[in-house]
């Protein structure tokens, strides 16, 4: 009972800076048996290893390059309608500084618009290769005989990853929102920043999607440019052709005679539904609502909903609940995607 007390004593006297570090570095490494000496994790090895990968590769580096080019080019063209905004009775504005990510003067778009479009080739460039060019290298079945979990290899290939594109993401946020405030010189607000760290970490949930699918399509194919060409397709099919399918089929199904208001609600919530089964129109959604908040509704509204409603901004609870639904939906299916690719690597059979 003694040595106990001695040991909560002692405890209560480190600061809990020290404490966390320690408890972190124990995450990282393990005790081998019969050693008093601690190596790093395999877990954390894997991941290690992962990263460096990722950053030293040409191809992230080129659509590195391709990001930054078009993150600063949408900042120019927000920066020159910023001053149109402030000529056309706007210097008042409660969220001025949201206008960085969504203001366009015509010749290019927004940054959340860019970050749609360019972020599933980013998690796609990232994962379309994961297991099957470990096949093809012969490497997989050596990393297997080694006394690793197979677990280990699939959840830090995911980390590992995601990893590189929060960093990413995270310094294109505060390097954007550093140079408006250079630039324009207003510094954002509690809530503007509120939506822009919501917007950085909802990108990088849709970007996890696209990854997990390069990842679950990387185990299903063996051979690399398969599962990449795969990968594109289906992010082609869901970005152009599915909303032709979609507006062809609405076409099909509008009736001929006039409907009632309340008719016409359906028919259009149902039209809309169909566009949200897609990842891209999710994301859409939801950075819109966050970026905009004027923005109050995601739906069609009956006269009845807009009479006597007051035309201001939501506030940044209230915009978070109106696009919880889309945030819930990637979520779910970048949970269902590693789901799907954890179960098939688990069973798959590695041969030497």
């Amino acid at each position: 009972m003694s040595k106990l007390n001695e040991t909560v004593r002692l405890l209560r006297e480190i600061p809990a800076t020290l404490k966390l570090t320690t408890w972190i570095d124990q995450l990282k490494r393990k005790i081998v048996p019969g050693n008093n000496k601690s190596v790093p994790h395999p877990f954390w090895v894997i991941v290690d290893k992962e990263v460096s990968d990722h950053v030293r590769s040409w191809r992230f580096i080129v659509l590195l390059f391709l990001i930054l080019l078009t993150c600063f080019g949408s900042l120019y063209t927000s920066l020159s309608s910023i001053g149109e905004t402030v000529k056309a009775n706007e210097p008042n504005d409660m969220f001025f500084f949201l206008k960085l990510f969504t203001l366009s003067d015509g010749t290019l778009p927004p940054f959340h618009v860019f970050i749609g479009f360019l972020g599933p080739l980013l998690g796609i460039s990232l994962g379309f290769d994961a297991i099957n060019s470990e096949q093809t290298h012969g490497t997989l079945s050596r990393i297997m005989a080694q006394p690793i979990h197979r677990d280990y290899l699939i959840n830090a290939k995911f980390i590992g990853a995601l990893t590189v594109i929060s960093i990413l993401f995270f310094t294109l946020g505060f390097l954007v929102m550093g140079l408006g405030l250079i630039i324009i010189g207003i510094p954002p607000t509690a809530e503007e920043f509120l939506r822009i760290i919501s917007f950085i970490v909802l990108s990088i949930f849709y970007v996890a999607f696209w990854l997990n699918l390069a990842i679950l399509l990387s185990i299903r194919f063996r051979q690399a440019a398969t599962s990449a060409l795969t990968a594109i397709g289906v992010w082609l099919f869901f970005t152009i052709f599915y909303q032709l399918i979609v507006n062809m089929v609405a076409k099909a199904m509008m009736p001929a005679q006039p409907l009632n208001p309340q008719a016409a609600a359906q028919y259009q919530e149902f039209v809309i539904n169909l566009f949200r089964i897609v990842p891209s129109q999710l994301f859409s959604d939801a950075t819109t609502t966050l970026l905009m908040p004027s923005v109050r509704s995601l739906g069609p509204l009956t006269m009845e909903q807009v009479y006597g409603a007051i035309p201001s901004p939501l506030p940044f609870s209230q915009s978070l609940l109106l696009v919880w639904p889309q945030v819930t939906g990637l979520i779910a299916a970048t949970v269902v995607c590693f789901a799907l690719s954890y179960y098939l690597f688990m069973k798959q059979e590695i041969r030497s």
